[in-house]
């Protein structure tokens, strides 16, 4: 797939499934309305609110860059993305996707968005395991197989993996 048409496509998925799982159900959740809560919960989870998003477009790029494809199913890499934070955990998508709405609840002191967090991670640990998982590895074989005995899939390595470790 060429670059435009795997940015474009990028762009469009990014909107819809992580727009929709980590800004529309929070904010239908609680409208975006903070309860009073300790202040350093708060900036904390603004940080790990901004961490999150930084992760997420971070690895949107790298789907486009080094995969020439996007995160979608229907329009999956040509490669497998194995770089930048594909090097230390195989969801960086998904851990950032969780880890911006448990900053949006610690940022606005509301716990259905805890629980709601809980919910999004259970969800999609199940999809990776009864879906991505099986498709990775019968479209790249050998080498995804090696990458997911080499990388944990939620709690990142210290030390990036390299293929040839």
């Amino acid at each position: 797939m060429r670059r435009p048409t795997a940015a474009a496509g990028s762009a469009a998925f990014f909107a819809i499934a992580p727009g929709m799982v980590a800004g529309l159900v929070p904010w239908l959740l609680t409208g975006w309305r903070a309860v009073s809560w300790w202040t350093p919960v708060r900036v904390g989870g603004g940080v790990l609110l901004a961490a999150g998003a930084v992760v997420l477009v971070q690895s949107f790029v790298r789907f486009v860059v080094e995969g020439r494809g996007t995160p979608a199913p229907i329009a999956p890499t040509e490669r497998l993305v194995v770089g930048g934070l594909y090097r230390h955990v195989r969801n960086p998508m998904y851990v950032a996707v969780v880890a911006a709405i448990v900053g949006q609840a610690l940022l606005l002191g509301r716990v259905v968005l805890l629980v709601y967090a809980g919910i999004v991670w259970a969800t999609t640990a199940l999809f990776v395991r009864a879906y991505e998982e099986p498709t990775l590895s019968r479209r790249f074989g050998a080498s995804y197989d090696a990458y997911r005995r080499a990388v944990p899939a939620w709690l990142p390595r210290i030390r990036p993996w390299r293929p040839d470790d």
